[in-house]
């Protein structure tokens, strides 16, 4: 219960912001230079609902399989977003939170979150127990 309030207000704390404002998400999204220019907009578009969706599934025990399993997918892909931009020497902000900008020193503490979020989403993905679920 305690992996899926934490990652569930996680995830839509991290949407709140996005939803509001995909513009500025769309820019922080292009400053990781990983998605092709005409993806950036629709991935500004949909990840944060997806993110809010998740996180309210985790939350309420609905569709919980499904949430687990897309709370692990993003959470390695935006690990391995931020691995490659330390890697490539990049000085990007997450964008997790609020828009992103220059600061490389935040990078690595975003990814070290996201690291201990993989550990909360595994363990949620390996684990069967169903209290608390609004749908069985």
């Amino acid at each position: 219960m305690i992996s899926r309030l934490f990652i569930g207000v996680v995830l839509i704390y991290a949407s709140f912001y996005k939803v509001i404002d995909p513009g500025s998400f769309a820019r922080s999204i292009w400053f990781y230079h990983m998605v092709p220019g005409d993806l950036i907009n629709l991935m500004a578009l949909i990840l944060p609902w997806l993110e809010l969706l998740c996180g309210l599934a985790l939350i309420f025990g609905v569709c919980y399989r499904g949430a687990v399993v897309w709370a692990n997918v993003m959470t390695i892909i935006f690990i391995i977003a931020l691995y490659s931009t330390i890697y490539r020497g990049l000085s990007v902000d997450c964008g997790c939170f609020k828009a992103s900008g220059a600061a490389a020193y935040k990078a690595w503490k975003s990814l070290a979150f996201d690291l201990v979020m993989l550990i909360f989403t595994v363990q949620m993905f390996f684990s069967r127990s169903k209290k608390w679920w609004l749908a069985q």
